[in-house]
């Protein structure tokens, strides 16, 4: 493998003989704060296998993987994967998330050893037929004692160690995208919305428990609507129409999440459906929740009059 130079806050570390070679200042060469934990992660770490399902999410992880200086082997587990990962990635391949041997099969190829899986991958596929198994993948499937994100996940994260591959953490490259507590968008919420994000977080944190999902929908401290299957688009679609306006979402990270995979991701998409259904105001977990492209969420939010805080 060939010698790499990583510059990391204040040292400079070559990958080639894992010697610190100098102690020369960098500024602002990585724009995603890492903890020192992380940084000697990418220090010996160069290849990094992207397993990338929708969403803008594994675009951000892979600009910011690149930026660190490894080579990312990017796989396009859906035919709605972002194909802007290739800009960052040193190659990227479309393989379908049902074909476990052609996805295990290529990351031995690129010779990677660890692998993060990020971005929308709906438990849909499992029923509705769009997705064909491969034999592996069918094996697994049906060796599950039950088919909860988290068996599922843990299963898959298990199929990964037995082929000599670890599983990464979804967060260490991006935790920038975590919002700390307070105000994000320009609104603050009514008193009333404060009370339903409040209401909305308990049962949330309890609905992450069971494994079952992370968003829930209410309005006048009533449940309108929990996130299962169908994702948090369709949930606050469901919970949006049954409120008839004023709905309030709120999306936690589960109490023993695991940020090697279904770490909560929220950003403009969340918030477009929100509005088409008169939602008003979302509250999400601070430091737990990714919120992708900010920028651009928070304007659409103002625009439409939408609260967002981070409790």
């Amino acid at each position: 493998m060939r010698s790499a130079v990583f510059v990391v806050n204040a040292v400079t570390l070559t990958s080639g003989k894992g010697k610190v070679v100098s102690f020369k200042r960098k500024e602002n060469l990585n724009p995603y704060p890492l903890s020192l934990k992380t940084k000697m992660e990418v220090f010996l770490m160069e290849r990094l296998g992207l397993l990338a399902g929708e969403g803008k999410l594994p675009v951000e992880c892979a600009r910011a993987a690149a930026q660190l200086g490894y080579e990312v082997y990017a796989v396009g587990l859906l035919p709605e994967t972002d194909s802007q990962i290739a800009e960052f990635s040193t190659d990227f391949k479309s393989i379908s998330v049902a074909h476990l041997d052609a996805i295990l099969g290529y990351l031995k190829e690129k010779q990677v050893q660890k692998v993060t899986m990020i971005g929308k991958v709906t438990k849909e596929l499992l029923f509705n037929g769009k997705v064909q198994p491969d034999s592996r993948m069918l094996q697994l499937i049906t060796s599950l004692p039950d088919r909860s994100d988290d068996t599922i996940m843990m299963r898959f994260v298990r199929e990964l160690a037995k082929s000599g591959f670890q599983a990464f953490d979804q967060t260490a490259l991006i935790r920038k995208l975590m919002p700390r507590r307070g105000q994000i968008s320009s609104r603050v919420p009514s008193s009333s919305e404060r009370q339903d994000m409040e209401f909305g977080f308990m049962i949330a944190k309890e609905l992450g428990r069971l494994d079952v999902g992370q968003t829930v929908v209410v309005k006048s401290r009533a449940v309108m609507a929990l996130e299962a299957i169908e994702g948090t688009d369709e949930c606050i679609r469901r919970g949006g129409k049954l409120a008839n306006g004023g709905a309030v979402v709120t999306k936690v990270s589960k109490p023993k999440q695991d940020n090697r995979f279904d770490v909560p991701t929220v950003g403009r998409r969340t918030v477009e459906v929100m509005a088409e259904v008169g939602a008003t105001a979302l509250a999400i977990e601070a430091d737990k929740t990714l919120l992708v492209d900010r920028e651009n969420t928070v304007a659409f939010a103002d625009e439409k009059g939408i609260a967002i805080v981070a409790m």
